[in-house]
């Protein structure tokens, strides 16, 4: 992109949802054309002290997206960006592009007065270092609605009961959350995710899905922080699969959205990973048991990922139908 064209995109095709395009380009054309994640983060914190964490993603997932994707503006190697056609450019054409991003980021930020920065803003007195940590080990240092580590994601000390709707700064209302759900959760009520830590690392003696995980292991074929992959040892397709929980729960029903987020993730996994392995799957049974009635044997939630073939059956119609027998053969009412 020459000159004229990237002084066209920044002063009549540029759309403002945020200031973070302007910052991007300026730190682009301030540093001879390369800048990495941080350094752009870094700019962007200059008008909003933030996390730098926070703002990694923002440059990667939604500006950097823009620039490089969308409109071939930048290229990305790593974690640096590169302005296209950096060299190119002239002392004077930098120093005007630089100054057409600046008022591009003061007319946005004078029709906004501010507003743009709410989604960030707290509304709350500084924790101080001492309860945070308090908290923090009380969540034995990890989400307490997602369950991920704080060595993965950082923490926050979120209240329970927000501030806007009258929540106290009391450690009685803080509870530990990783950013992300921290913001997903934002003030729209007071859900408590305190013991959820502790929940999933229940695990209950003799039960054979627990004991996998402490003197089985090599049965796992995948896992991620919540659940874990084995195949079934009786099954009834090959690549009849188990997906479980980790923590030790009776059914379905008894699952946290943590681990039903963890268990989809790896369903998803499985599939792909069969599907490139046998192309004779055409299709798939999702189910699991709940209940003795219903046919469970082993009383730990686990859920089947069953490959179905042409031909594994006489009649596949009905499905999971047919576990009531008679009942997976119907005629289409009229």
């Amino acid at each position: 992109m020459n000159f004229s064209e990237l002084k066209t995109f920044i002063t009549i095709e540029m759309k403002m949802s945020q200031i973070y395009q302007p910052v991007m380009l300026i730190e682009l054309l301030k540093r001879k054309g390369t800048s990495s994640v941080e350094q752009i983060s870094q700019s962007i914190l200059n008008h909003d002290p933030t996390q730098v964490e926070y703002y990694s993603e923002i440059v990667k997932n939604m500006v950097g997206k823009v620039l490089t994707k969308n409109r071939g503006i930048t290229t990305k190697d790593g974690d640096f960006y590169h302005l296209e056609d950096f060299d190119k450019f002239t002392k004077e054409q930098i120093n005007e592009l630089i100054s057409l991003c600046e008022s591009k980021i003061q007319e946005y930020e004078e029709k906004r007065k501010g507003g743009h920065w709410e989604h960030r803003q707290r509304g709350r007195k500084v924790i101080s270092g001492s309860i945070r940590y308090e908290v923090l080990k009380r969540g034995k240092f990890r989400c307490e609605n997602c369950g991920i580590s704080g060595d993965k994601r950082n923490l926050d000390v979120d209240h329970i009961i927000p501030k806007s709707l009258g929540g106290k700064d009391d450690i009685s209302n803080y509870q530990s959350l990783c950013y992300v759900c921290n913001t997903n959760k934002g003030n729209r009520d007071s859900t408590d995710f305190r013991g959820q830590d502790i929940k999933y690392e229940y695990r209950e003696e003799n039960c054979l899905f627990c004991e996998i995980q402490l003197i089985d292991k090599k049965r796992i074929i995948s896992e991620n922080t919540l659940s874990f992959v084995i195949r079934d040892r009786f099954p009834v397709t090959e690549g009849h699969t188990l997906i479980i929980p980790k923590r030790h729960t009776f059914d379905f029903f008894g699952l946290t959205q943590g681990e039903l987020n963890s268990i989809n993730s790896l369903i998803h996994q499985q599939k792909g990973l069969l599907d490139k392995k046998d192309k004779t799957i055409e299709g798939y049974n999702i189910g699991m048991n709940c209940g003795e009635i219903s046919g469970q044997s082993v009383f730990h939630c686990h859920i089947h990922l069953i490959p179905r073939r042409k031909g594994d059956v006489e009649q596949p119609k009905g499905g999971v139908r047919n576990v009531i027998p008679h009942k997976g053969y119907y005629e289409d009412k009229k």
